[in-house]
């Protein structure tokens, strides 16, 4: 039994770590709490919870206003692990830049990466967007339709990555990637990585962006990318999608073609 005076002593210590990770405690609570209550109580997965707002509130065919639709769920109902509107600014100016042909989106979700990259795109560019959860695929499937990109500008690929990958060239007729985003799972993105190099399906200088590399993290893909000499490396440091008090970024590799 511990006493009185010992839990008093661990008092100051308990609302420092409280008063410190609070915004964390917060995304615990809106991220996974509520979502894990109000999906058993509805019925309906969160992901299509906003779909329905979309409905309700996007105006279609408007690929600007769906994501500002996409925020303002995402700030004042329910949290999406979406790159959102700070990080979103950030890939696209650099599609903007790099102006890419082909572009490969790891992680499709919802498909807010999706619409954002898409809205970008050049004239005669293509998409390529891989998920690998079936529900989440079958979402982000009317979300591009609704934001009005048609199946010749942006192909939505269902299956896990690591198998979808060697099958991009010959099932999919994409012989390289000028422009990567990744936003899976993180612990895939250094095996995503080299299985890209390992079926040559970068072009060189080829950009690949990848989200939440500082958290939740990506500390082996960050270390590979920084030592093993095939990249230019450096990290956007910015805050986590609708937690402006959470830090976070967006790595971004140049592909140099070297071994």
């Amino acid at each position: 039994m511990v006493s009185p005076a010992i839990a008093l002593a661990f008092l100051p210590f308990l609302v420092t770590l409280l008063i410190r990770y609070r915004h964390y405690l917060v995304l615990l609570y809106r991220a996974v709490v509520v979502a894990w209550l109000r999906d058993r109580l509805t019925g309906i997965p969160r992901e299509q919870r906003a779909f329905q707002y979309l409905l309700a509130h996007a105006i279609p065919g408007d690929p600007h206003h769906v994501l500002q639709t996409f925020d303002q769920w995402c700030y004042h109902c329910e949290h999406l692990s979406c790159v959102g509107p700070a990080k979103g600014r950030i890939v696209e100016r650099l599609l903007l830049e790099r102006a890419p042909l082909r572009v490969l989106e790891l992680g499709t979700y919802c498909g807010y990466g999706t619409v954002l990259l898409a809205q970008g795109l050049s004239p005669g560019a293509r998409l390529y967007t891989i998920e690998g959860n079936t529900q989440h695929a079958a979402v982000a499937e009317k979300v591009i339709r609704l934001a009005g990109f048609d199946e010749q500008m942006v192909e939505l690929i269902v299956g896990p990555s690591e198998e979808v990958i060697p099958q991009l060239r010959e099932k999919h007729g994409l012989m390289k990637a000028d422009f990567v985003f990744m936003d899976h799972w993180k612990r895939c993105y250094l095996r995503d990585l080299r299985l890209l190099e390992s079926h040559q399906l970068l072009a060189e200088g080829a950009t690949i962006l990848a989200d939440n590399v500082l958290f939740p993290g990506a500390p082996h893909f960050l270390q590979y990318a920084k030592t093993c000499g095939k990249y230019r490396c450096k990290v956007h440091r910015a805050s986590l999608e609708y937690f402006r008090a959470i830090p976070d970024g967006i790595a971004e590799l140049r592909y140099t073609g070297t071994c």
